[in-house]
């Protein structure tokens, strides 16, 4: 996380003051802030302290050279520093933590070294301390501005047996240039920084408890004659954060602690790309798992094994794993053998083992709308065969059955899987609204193309692609059909690329879809108006008209009630009025 968390103090004779800091460095420390020891000695440094090694960010220099440092440091200068405002001494290396999995460096000094970051800190230290405080002057608070970054500040105070009012004020603040991440990590950064809190409060008390069991500085400061506060307070009123714990370790401590926090706040979140709505595939998904779940709480168990059901998405492993149990008593040796899968892997494998001319043919009456049946007995190439041919038609035109021992009619499904002994009717052999892929065993496998995704299994197969409305090899087509086979027989594309381009098409022509039922099903424009929108949308030749029409039931029922409900809100009539 890409921000900088801060202990800070309101010093009486100083004002606020920033006692510790720890930073996030993705890249390499600058130069001038390596480390004086040898690298063996500071590897041996790492694991001696478990992850926190001491580096020398401030090398350690003599008395003459305490000018210049002071001079470039952006810090305030030491004259301008009591034992309240100090947390590191001087020259001390501060803390380093590395995290080895990220190469992030979590670094802990009383200052940031560099200016800017110096008066972002500085500026948040004064705000929340001063003016930027909540009732009762302790807890948290949000602030910031896009020029000098958001803060969260935690404010509370500790008990300090000569202070003024036994206690003294102090904050955490946590500086972000991201609002909504800060805004968003606010519960976290709550609780963590509660806890830490606690725990310096806790250890404060007990050492103010012994203090004033010792010395009760209550009665004694009544007993004292009145003198100005100031005045009358000894060299030792300002007292610094160790000793008002008395833990010596308390700044590794603060910096482990720290450190962990910006690791854990950075990665608890993760930032997605959200591009426009949900696509309609998506919605469409949704809506039938919603379906599927309603369906589930009603289920009939014997009415489901009466009728066959007809399913997409979701239901498909309950019908293939039925018909698998039903077909495994049907094995050719009697005996059950280990056999290697025959399956489409792609597209562009299906084109190569079926033939260009075939793959059109099939491809058309896919795009169309039209009952695809195919008939064989391996489960798995059925299978397999409308896993890919589907990716062509958005989800919502898409109804399969799997595989079946009787036809079902085209209005149940565009997709089917019969075995071979089923009968066809007549009127389907010879329709135009209809493509046939009959397997074979071929009787010379050898002789049959082998493309390059060919794993040998699918050679001894014959495939035979017939239709009552065979396309014409001069048949000009659907746009989108040819942009698909330009894709396919394109060798520079891989078959992720011809998926993503696969992807993108579907868009471009739901897209077009939407505008076309909104045009003629919800505005009801006449037949002129239509014809001249197909032909801006570049959809004017009949096969497109059709492929656009039944793409069009593939429309998710959440568009279509969008569209209904805002025609018919009032603002929406008074627009078209």
């Amino acid at each position: 996380m890409n921000a900088i968390v801060a202990l800070c103090h309101f010093c009486e004779l100083h004002g606020p003051r920033t006692l510790f800091c720890t930073e996030v460095l993705h890249a390499p420390l600058p130069q001038g802030a390596e480390s004086g020891d040898s690298p063996s000695q500071g590897e041996q440094a790492e694991e001696e302290e478990g992850g926190i090694q001491m580096s020398s960010r401030i090398r350690s220099h003599s008395p003459a050279e305490g000018a210049s440092v002071e001079a470039s440091s952006p810090g305030p200068k030491k004259s301008d520093m009591c034992e309240g405002c100090r947390s590191l001494a001087v020259g001390h290396p501060g803390y380093i933590s590395h995290d080895k999995e990220t190469s992030i460096k979590y670094v802990s000094h009383q200052h940031p070294n560099h200016p800017q970051l110096f008066s972002i800190v500085r500026q948040a230290c004064v705000r929340s301390l001063s003016c930027e405080v909540c009732p009762g002057r302790e807890g948290p608070i949000f602030f910031g501005d896009e020029q000098h970054g958001f803060v969260f500040s935690h404010t509370f105070f500790i008990k300090d047996s000569l202070a003024r009012g036994f206690q003294r004020w102090y904050s955490i603040i946590a500086i972000m240039m991201d609002r909504i991440y800060l805004i968003n990590s606010w519960p976290f950064l709550l609780g963590k920084i509660r806890g830490i809190i606690d725990e310096l409060q806790g250890k404060a008390l007990k050492v103010f408890e012994a203090e004033q069991f010792g010395c009760p500085q209550r009665a004694q400061r009544m007993n004292t004659a009145f003198t100005p506060f100031l005045h009358q307070r000894n060299g030792n009123a300002a007292r610094s954060l160790t000793s008002l714990t008395s833990d010596d370790n308390l700044w590794a401590c603060l910096h482990t602690s720290f450190a962990w926090l910006l690791k854990a706040c950075g990665s608890r979140l993760t930032e997605k790309l959200l591009e426009g709505a949900p696509t309609e595939d998506t919605l469409v998904q949704m809506e039938k798992l919603a379906d599927l779940e309603e369906e589930s709480e009603s289920w009939d168990n014997s009415e489901a094994e009466e009728k066959a059901p007809v399913f997409s998405e979701g239901s498909e492993g309950r019908e293939r794993t039925k018909h698998l149990t039903d077909l495994s008593s049907r094995s050719d040796g009697g005996s059950w053998q280990p056999r290697k899968l025959a399956v489409f892997k792609s597209l562009r494998h299906m084109r190569q083992v079926l033939g260009a001319p075939s793959f059109r043919m099939l491809a058309w009456h896919v795009l169309m709308g039209n009952q695809v049946i195919w008939k064989s007995r391996d489960v798995d190439l059925v299978q397999s065969a409308f896993e890919i041919l589907r990716t062509m038609l958005p989800v919502g035109c898409v109804c399969v059955i799997p595989y079946s021992n009787q036809y079902e009619e085209a209005y149940r499904c565009n997709f089917l899987g019969l075995s071979p002994q089923v009968q066809i009717p007549a009127h389907v052999l010879s329709s135009e609204f209809a493509v046939i892929v009959e397997v074979h065993m071929a009787p010379h496998p050898s002789v049959y193309p082998v493309g390059p995704e060919d794993d040998q299994s699918l050679s001894k197969y014959e495939f035979v692609v017939t239709s009552g409305s065979p396309v014409s090899a001069d048949r000009v087509g659907p746009t989108i059909l040819n942009k698909i086979e330009a894709a396919l027989t394109n060798q520079n594309l891989s078959v992720d690329v011809v998926d993503q381009c696969l992807i993108c098409l579907k868009e471009e022509w739901m897209n077009k879809v939407k505008v076309l039922f909104k045009f003629t099903k919800v505005d009801s424009r006449p037949k002129e108006d239509t014809q001249k929108l197909l032909s801006i949308l570049g959809a004017s030749e009949e096969d497109n008209v059709k492929l656009l029409k039944f793409w069009m039931t593939g429309l998710s029922k959440t568009y279509k009630s969008h569209l209904m409900s805002t025609v018919r809100s009032p603002t929406a009539t008074e627009c078209r009025n």
